[in-house]
C-alpha cells in the first residue's frame, strides 16, 4: 500500500505478472494488454506470406561460420519461395534475414523488448517489437511450415524445446526441424537418446529432428516435407483488422 492506504498497482509487465497474485485490476489489465499484443502482430504478420523459422545466436559476428551458414539458409528460404522469420536481433537472426533480403526474399523479424536493448536488424522488411516472450514464441509458430535452428543458448533450447513439444503432442503438425551442426548438438542429441532408454519418450519421437552440417540437405529435408503435404495458393487480401501493411 501507498501512503494513502490504497495498493500499489504494479507495472504491465512479465516481472511483475511473474511475482505471484496481483491486484485483481492489474491481472484483468495484463490480460488485456496480451490481447491487444496478439491482435496487433496479427495485424502485421497476416499477409508475410508462409514462413521458414530460423532460430540460432545472436551472439555469433559477421566473421564467424556459423553466421555465414545462417545467410546461407537464409537464402536458400527465398529462392524456395517462402519467408524468412527470425527473431529479428543480431547473430544468426540477422544472417538468415540478410540472406534472404540480399537474394530478393521476404524478411521478417520479430522482436522483443529487452532490459538491454536489441534493435532490429537492418535486413527485415517487416518487424514487430513484442513486449513478452511467450506472445512472440506463439507468433514465430504460427506462421512457420518449417523450422531452422542453428548453435544457440538457452533462448535456442526453449525454442527447440517447445516446438518438438508441440509436434510430439500434435499441437501443431509435424512440421520439418533441422538442427545444424553436429558437432554441438551431437551432446544434446545423445542426451535424447537416453531419454529414449528412460523410456521418457518413443523411438519415433526421434524422427522429428534432422542433425546435420549440410545447407543443403536442410532445405532438401523441408522442401520434400512441403511439396509432399501442401500446395501453395495465393491468398485473397481482405483487410479485417484494417490492416495498413
Amino acid at each position: 500500500m501507498d501512503n494513502t492506504g490504497q495498493e500499489k498497482i504494479p507495472p504491465l509487465d512479465s516481472v511483475s505478472f511473474l511475482q505471484g497474485p496481483q491486484p485483481r485490476m492489474h491481472e484483468l489489465g495484463f490480460a488485456w494488454d496480451i490481447f491487444k499484443q496478439f491482435i496487433k502482430a496479427f495485424r502485421v504478420l497476416h499477409f508475410i506470406g508462409p514462413c521458414i523459422t530460423v532460430f540460432g545466436s545472436a551472439r555469433f559476428k559477421e566473421t564467424e561460420p556459423y553466421y555465414q551458414v545462417a545467410m546461407s539458409f537464409g537464402k536458400r528460404i527465398a529462392q524456395l519461395g517462402f519467408t524468412t522469420m527470425t527473431g529479428g536481433g543480431p547473430g544468426v537472426m540477422e544472417a538468415a534475414n540478410r540472406g534472404a533480403f540480399e537474394a530478393g526474399g521476404k524478411s521478417v523479424g520479430c522482436n522483443i523488448k529487452l532490459p538491454f536493448e536489441q534493435k532490429p536488424n537492418p535486413y527485415v522488411q517487416t518487424t514487430f517489437e513484442f513486449n513478452y516472450f511467450f506472445v512472440r514464441k506463439v507468433l514465430m509458430v504460427k506462421y512457420s511450415y518449417a523450422f531452422i535452428i542453428l548453435p544457440g543458448g538457452f533462448g535456442t533450447m526453449d525454442e527447440l524445446f517447445e516446438i518438438l513439444t508441440l509436434i510430439q503432442t500434435t499441437t501443431v503438425k509435424n512440421f520439418p526441424v533441422v538442427l545444424y551442426g553436429k558437432s554441438y548438438y551431437q551432446p544434446l542429441m545423445d542426451l535424447i537418446g537416453e531419454m529414449i532408454v528412460a523410456g521418457t519418450i518413443s523411438q519415433k519421437d526421434l524422427g522429428l529432428i534432422l542433425l546435420t552440417d549440410d545447407v543443403e540437405e536442410g532445405v532438401q529435408h523441408i522442401q520434400q516435407y512441403i511439396t509432399t503435404n501442401y500446395t501453395k495458393k495465393p491468398r485473397k487480401r481482405f483487410w479485417w483488422l484494417f490492416e495498413s501493411k
